[in-house]
């Protein structure tokens, strides 16, 4: 299991004084107002920056970081991921699982057979979409509904799944 979590994605500056343009990542968007801390992923080294403001503009959030004051310190940064701890994550409710545990896993059918791994996952309005590579059918996506998805165990690292008409060809 990930220690962190990616909540954003820094896509680019914003003005002269040091605030930053960023993609959520997270299903809620407004815990950015919540959050102290962030850590900045620059793929060499990994900075904690503390939060001091926040505002939304269309489907972004504008921040700014203490010490960060103009453009130049942090253009760098552009297409890095924040993170947070997973003890400073949102809580989830029942069946809700962080997408960053559920890659990976082994999928099987009710029957026990092994189907395959899930790869990746698509948020759509209606209900996410599980992608998995499947070894004898390819990709195949499923979507995440109770009648599909019947069981899901982190710890045991498997996905169980109903594989409704249609699915696979």
């Amino acid at each position: 299991m990930e220690d962190m979590l990616q909540v954003g994605v820094i896509t680019s500056t914003h003005g002269v004084r040091g605030e930053v343009k960023v993609f959520p990542t997270t299903d809620d968007p407004a815990r950015f107002q919540k959050a102290q801390k962030l850590t900045l992923d620059t793929g060499k080294e990994k900075l904690l920056l503390t939060v001091q403001n926040v505002k939304f503009f269309k489907q972004f959030v504008i921040l700014k970081f203490e010490g960060i004051d103009n453009i130049n310190d942090i253009e760098k940064y552009k297409r890095c991921p924040l993170l947070v701890s997973r003890e400073d994550a949102v809580s989830l409710g029942e069946d809700e699982y962080f997408i960053a545990d559920l890659i990976g896993l082994t999928v099987v059918t009710e029957d026990g057979e092994a189907f395959g791994t899930l790869t990746d996952v698509i948020e759509t309005g209606a209900n996410d979409v599980y992608v998995i590579d499947s070894m004898k059918h390819g990709e195949v996506l499923v979507p995440a509904i109770k009648e599909c998805i019947l069981s899901v165990d982190i710890g045991a690292g498997r996905i169980m799944v109903h594989l409704m008409d249609g699915l696979i060809s």
